[in-house]
């Protein structure tokens, strides 16, 4: 089996990837004279294809193998993950479909990720149950596409 090790997440690793949602580091104003900080811009959601409309959903995440035999891809339409719980996370994704090209992250519990439209990227991967916002595309078309690796890929969590 071939083993990584995750890396911290952050927006300049990610970029090739999508989108990091975090408070730290985004653009703010204040609005509704003060009382509120709206945190503005956080992700670019993609939407391609007929009938295509962004839709929110709930995950209800439980822990699986640590285990990369497989990757998916959006080609319709970016996917947003944000939890609603305080716990860290793990992101898997990759330029190709290849063991070699499997990288991981950890999220902290306040952050999340936008996979941009065709990027490959493993299921929801927590250590514990958790609960998840996801902004995704609705609509005609087919918009998931799965890819087997020729081997494993472990997580190194030490």
């Amino acid at each position: 089996m071939h083993m990584i090790r995750p890396e911290p997440l952050t927006r300049e690793a990610f970029a090739p990837f999508g989108d990091v949602i975090q408070i730290d580091g985004a653009k703010q104003f204040e609005i509704n004279s003060g009382y509120t900080t709206r945190v503005h811009d956080l992700i670019d959601i993609q939407l391609a294809g007929e009938n295509a409309r962004a839709q929110m959903s709930f995950f209800l995440g439980r822990p699986r193998p640590l285990e990369i035999t497989m990757l998916e891809k959006h080609p319709l339409g970016s996917q947003a993950f944000y939890p609603l719980d305080d716990k860290r996370w793990l992101v898997v994704v990759a330029d190709e479909p290849r063991r070699d090209c499997v990288r991981a992250f950890w999220a902290t519990g306040r952050q999340g990720v936008n996979y941009h439209r065709n990027i490959w990227h493993h299921p929801l991967l927590v250590l514990e149950p958790q609960q998840f916002v996801i902004i995704d595309r609705a609509g005609d078309g087919q918009n998931c596409d799965e890819q087997s690796l020729d081997m494993a890929v472990g997580l190194n969590l030490d």
